[in-house]
């Protein structure tokens, strides 16, 4: 039978024997009035416009959701993760580029020399003897007694007694025995030293309490129920009222810290949460902030019912008129830019460690871009282990320009590295295929760019804020056991004995003695 399609040609497919024929359609004429064509040409553009709309909502619905999730990821790592960055498990840490990770134990490492037994030179040596049983001393066969030998072997252990007792106080008296007038009829002895008036409780106490509660972190309800099991019962409420008595005898002393402090020319700032619990006119809940500012030779805290960047622009407005310029070593919240911004004379630098926990937390929110990140954080630790290896040969009494040869080398190597880290942030954030979570730790990178260097030009500027950090952990400790203050003149105390005791620990002094001299000294002025 024959194909009817070889006589008529326009039945044929469109491509026979490999040669492309034109489609019949394509050739037809369709005629259509105006008004049907304008309605086909708007509703092609209509649901043409329709499909780009939902297309750009689905991308950004997409990109809604993967940011949903990483932040998902992020709160389960706060919630459920280690909470500090040396608790890191394995696989949150950046691996080498042999795609081991560090397996290094922590603590002492096996083989290493240690340093023996303590020395404890200032403590009393009370002599205990031992001797042998009786039954023990003769030979058991012939019942023949042992000679005595001139030697002893000898062990220590050492032990602590506490125990509390009462100090009777008599005061002798003198009854006049001539008949001269204008004289006291009775002399009697001067009074015990005491530090409130009437007080039954000793310095000693007062000075462990102060201790235990603001050094050594000790609420006082596990204090006093302490005392109690060694027979000492004191209520909370006498400790507290004490308390409330003692505290203006170390004002005079904390603003003399102040007046150091603001003489010096390197600060470490902080501030974190604290809670108040006294109602106060105008504000909202408990939340005060404690902050901490360190220099080189004083540590002071500061009990403010806000975070406003007012607090410290209003502390560093005291600061020595004839200072040139101040470095204050922070992170990059913005009332410490307000502070560089409304005082000339402050020159922030900011947390490399800081930066660092973005890329880490951004590795953790973004699994996919793990490898990105960690190369960042292995740039950051390069930055950090070039920075020590100069700091081995900084001298302090010489200019920068003035170090030694060795000191330059490892100081142009961390420059070196310095502009790579720049160059390699303004590559990256041109490219426009670049992750969000990307552009914005490179975006923070490169805001903070300025602050960041700092310590390159002045190599006493550590590369990070965690000295300030540091002594956040004492009071972040007191927080934790007994929650804050329960009054605005305890919290004031705490900020007070807070900046005394990290100043005398800071001195490299013995709390225990230092406050139990000033103590002492201040009870003998009152008597």
């Amino acid at each position: 039978m024959e194909d009817p399609a070889q006589h008529r040609p326009e039945l044929l497919a469109p491509e026979v024997s490999g040669e492309l024929i034109s489609n019949p359609f394509s050739q037809k004429i369709v005629q259509l009035t105006q008004a049907e064509h304008i309605e086909l040409k708007w509703q092609g553009n209509y649901w043409k416009s329709q499909h780009e709309r939902l297309k750009t909502q689905h991308e950004e619905l997409k990109q809604e959701l993967e940011l949903a999730h990483a932040k998902i990821r992020d709160l389960e790592q706060r919630l459920y993760g280690k909470k500090t960055e040396k608790g890191t498990t394995k696989a949150d840490k950046p691996t080498t580029h042999d795609g081991r990770g560090s397996c290094r134990p922590r603590g002492q490492q096996k083989g290493s020399q240690g340093h023996g037994r303590t020395p404890r030179p200032d403590l009393p040596v009370v002599e205990e003897e031992r001797d042998v049983a009786p039954e023990d001393r003769t030979c058991p066969i012939c019942a023949k007694a042992y000679a005595s030998h001139t030697q002893t072997e000898d062990s220590r252990i050492i032990e602590v007694h506490v125990r509390a007792h009462v100090r009777l106080i008599k005061r002798k008296m003198y009854t006049q025995a001539c008949d001269c007038e204008g004289v006291a009829g009775i002399v009697t002895a001067p009074a015990a030293a005491r530090l409130v008036a009437k007080g039954c409780v000793g310095i000693s106490v007062w000075t462990e309490v102060l201790l235990n509660k603001f050094l050594f972190s000790r609420a006082t309800y596990n204090l006093c129920t302490d005392y109690a099991y060694r027979g000492l019962p004191l209520a909370p409420g006498t400790l507290t009222g004490g308390l409330k008595q003692i505290a203006p005898l170390f004002e005079p002393l904390v603003e003399e810290l102040v007046e150091k402090q603001l003489s010096e020319e390197l600060f470490h700032n902080d501030e974190t949460g604290w809670k108040v619990f006294e109602a106060i006119e105008g504000k909202v809940g408990y939340r005060w902030y404690l902050w901490v500012t360190q220099s080189p030779s004083v540590v002071y805290y500061a009990m403010a019912p806000s975070r406003s960047g007012d607090i410290p622009i209003a502390y560093f407005s005291g600061l020595d008129k004839r200072l040139e310029q101040v470095i204050v070593v922070c992170d990059r919240y913005s009332g410490y830019k307000r502070l560089a911004r409304e005082n000339a004379v402050i020159l922030l630098a900011f947390c490399w460690a800081h930066v660092r926990r973005d890329f880490l937390d951004a590795a953790k929110s973004w699994p996919e871009l793990q490898s990105w990140m960690f190369s960042w954080v292995e740039a950051i630790g390069e930055l950090y282990a070039l920075n020590a290896q100069r700091l081995e040969h900084w001298d302090e009494a010489r200019a920068l320009e003035d170090q030694t040869p060795a000191f330059m080398e490892r100081h142009q190597a961390l420059e070196h590295a310095i502009e790579q880290i720049a160059e390699r942030c303004d590559h990256e954030l041109q490219k426009q295929s670049l992750h969000v979570a990307q552009r914005d730790v490179l975006n923070s990178l490169k805001n903070h760019w300025l602050g960041l260097t700092v310590f390159v030009r002045f190599p006493q500027v550590p590369m990070d804020n965690n000295t300030a950090e540091r002594r956040m952990r004492n009071p972040a400790m007191g927080r934790k056991n007994y929650y804050g203050s329960a009054s605005q003149w305890s919290a004031k105390l705490a900020a007070m004995m807070f900046s005394l005791f990290q100043t005398v620990l800071l001195w490299k002094l013995n709390p225990h003695h230092w406050l139990h001299s000033y103590l002492l000294h201040e009870a003998l002025l009152r008597t």
